[in-house]
């Protein structure tokens, strides 16, 4: 019967609330909150997930949250993201109750959250405007009454963790990013009231050891912890905490935190036997704290390294006791050697991902073992290593036939015979970075183009010795390429791109950067065959013209990012042409092109109404256009 509503007299609160929880888009979820009062009360309680940056007060904002959303479950605070509630801000529209923040960055939260945008918000008029009275009148109370500075009122302080935790009972993940004025006073109040918390992120945060040893003796399910340049802290806290969260923590990242030694990681290898990542970047750990890990966490699959005292002493430990390990990173070690590697080989069965980076006294030698033991072995990245040659990959492209990812970074001795015989040996590699790596040239993209037909992504940046010849195998034999970059790559033509415009339709990246030989052919190629493409690097292009944009205009509807900079013969008709078809267009950059005046950037702007960042000269900009879209354009500073 028309007018009746069938949907509320029918449906139990039970079933509308699992269709709320599995709705996969933030604005379908708004959208169904302003169906009734009903459904507005149900989608608040299916909310799972709130992220806050620095608002005009974000202890009064927790407080706020905390009663509207009572089953949140994780809160994301990072006073890193610039977003706030002004002073004279009054919409028109808007839903005070659902207002939680206003971002400039407009991202998604990782899991269904609470970022609602006043924009997408409802029409309860006067709902809004007492409620944003209200809090108008906290954020002035509790600043005259605190006296703080204006800078103090944009960080959370423990009052706002106090709110956190009385508000948020159920509580099982707690981020908080560069919160500087939360104390372990703010933090005893989590721990003694969020039981069930399993994730505590407190990069960047003062807390002391007392705030670490409440959570370590209340919150006994926690299983992540990470306390990157938490500078405040001592021994006494993690050991603490490794004392009473010993056998639920599974993950620990520890950086740049001074006073943190040996002692803490024997703490975490007696009691941490359930560990499985850790991350550890310090120049006050040596072999012994390793070693503990090594022989005391036997389950560990994750490591990562950057610690100057530690030697090979350390590392061949966790080849003999941690035969779980799937990945392994080694920052700046100047200690290592391939005995190091030699082990890990030689225990590491199950090793899937290897970085090094820095690592200047490894060799062939030490590549060769990790090749010969680890034949997982999926992701390999190295990185300035320069005693690191041809040989060594040789040995992985016969050895480690599931490499999906390998990435060879300023690798000076590493030659074309290398990357032939990963060509060979690993059919199934997904993506290729090569970064100054000086000797490999076209027969090596040609190996790698034949043998690895299921390549996805393929970067190349100064690589002087690559040309046309093994871009084009890659556009005839690699037709599931998604992203291709080629930067100053000099010997790359316009033939290279008709290639891959004609053998790669779901191409929908490409940077080719400062390839002086590739002009409008190549480009009009790629417009005319990669109808997937969504973001465009034409930058230092001197051949390119207007042309060639409007054919991208017209082949390429779904871009939305575009850098046309240093392009000289780029001018306000190309740009015209260009967003008339790409109505989704949200990034510009086009500095230093001579041939756009502040009437292209007008027309892009008007066009455009997806833009979020547009990078131009100041000079280029009109104060008409300045008024109209001032907060998405970015300027290139140039008055020295």
């Amino acid at each position: 019967m028309r007018g009746h509503d069938w949907i509320n007299s029918r449906l139990p609160d039970e079933l509308i609330l699992e269709i709320f929880r599995n709705l996969d888009s933030k604005s379908s979820r708004d959208a169904c909150s302003l169906v009734c009062r009903r459904w507005l009360t149900l989608e608040r309680l299916s909310r799972d997930t709130i992220r806050i940056g620095a608002s005009g007060s974000p202890d009064a904002l927790v407080d706020l949250l905390a009663r509207r959303f009572p089953n949140v479950t994780n809160v994301y605070i990072d006073e890193r993201l610039s977003v706030s509630l002004p002073p004279d801000f009054d919409p028109p529209i808007a839903s005070f109750s659902e207002l939680t923040l206003w971002k400039k960055e407009k991202k998604e939260p990782t899991h269904l959250g609470c970022i609602l945008y006043p924009e997408k918000l409802g029409r309860r008029r006067n709902a809004s405007h007492s409620a944003l009275s209200w809090l108008r009148l906290h954020f002035v109370s509790e600043r005259s009454e605190s006296g703080a500075s204006e800078s103090d009122s944009y960080c959370i302080s423990d009052a706002g963790l106090t709110a956190v935790a009385d508000g948020f009972v159920k509580l099982e993940k707690l981020s908080l990013i560069w919160c500087s004025n939360a104390t372990s006073a703010g933090l005893r109040s989590v721990a003694e009231k969020c039981r069930f918390l399993k994730s505590l992120d407190l990069q960047g945060c003062y807390v002391g050891d007392q705030g670490l040893v409440a959570i370590g003796k209340c919150c006994r399910q926690l299983e992540v912890l990470n306390l990157r340049f938490c500078e405040g802290l001592t021994d006494t806290g993690l050991v603490e905490l490794a004392l009473g969260c010993g056998k639920t923590l599974k993950w620990l990242g520890v950086a740049a935190c001074a006073k943190i030694t040996d002692i803490s990681l024997e703490a975490v290898g007696s009691h941490c036997s359930s560990l499985e990542f850790l991350s550890l970047d310090s120049e006050f750990v040596h072999n012994k704290g390793v070693l503990a890990v090594a022989k005391g966490c036997s389950l560990l699959k994750n490591l990562s390294l950057q610690c100057i005292n530690v030697t090979d002493e350390a590392l061949t430990a966790v080849g003999v006791f941690c035969l779980s390990l799937e990945s392994l990173a080694l920052y700046s070690f100047q200690r290592f050697t391939d005995k190091s590697l030699c082990a890990i080989g030689k225990g590491c069965k199950k090793l899937k991902s290897l970085m090094l980076s820095d690592c200047y006294f490894l060799s062939d030698k030490g590549l060769e073992a990790v090749a010969a033991g680890c034949s997982e072995l999926a992701h390999l990245e190295v990185n300035g290593c320069h005693n690191i040659g041809t040989y060594g990959l040789e040995s992985i492209g016969r050895s480690c036939m599931r490499l999906m990812e390998l990435a060879l970074l300023y690798c000076q001795k590493v030659g074309d015979e290398a990357l032939s015989e990963v060509g060979k040996g690993c059919k199934y590699l997904e993506a290729l970075h090569l970064v100054d790596c000086s000797i490999i040239g076209d027969d090596a993209i040609y190996s790698i183009a034949t043998g690895c037909r299921s390549l996805k992504r393929l970067h190349i940046r100064r690589c002087y010795e690559v040309g046309s010849k093994g871009i084009i195998a890659v556009g005839e034999n690699c037709k599931y390429l998604t992203d291709l970059s080629i930067r100053f790559c000099d010997r790359v033509g316009d033939e290279a791109l008709v290639a891959i415009g004609q053998g790669c339709p779901f191409l929908r990246h490409l940077n080719v950067s400062g390839c002086h030989q590739i002009g409008d052919k190549g480009i009009v190629a790629i417009a005319r065959g990669c109808p997937q493409l969504s973001y465009l690097d034409v930058s230092v292009l001197q051949n390119l013209r207007d042309m060639a944009l409007a054919e991208v205009g017209e082949g390429c509807p779904l871009l939305k990012d575009i850098v046309v900079s240093h392009c000289r013969q780029i001018t306000d008709v190309g740009l015209a042409h260009l967003v008339r078809s790409c109505k989704l267009l949200e990034s510009c950059h086009m500095v230093y092109c001579p041939g756009i005046t502040a009437a292209g950037v007008a027309t892009v702007i008007s066009s455009c109404t997806n833009m979020k960042k547009v990078l131009i000269e100041k000079a280029k900009v009109s104060e008409r256009t300045q008024r109209r879209a001032g907060s998405v354009i970015s300027y290139l500073c140039v008055d020295l």
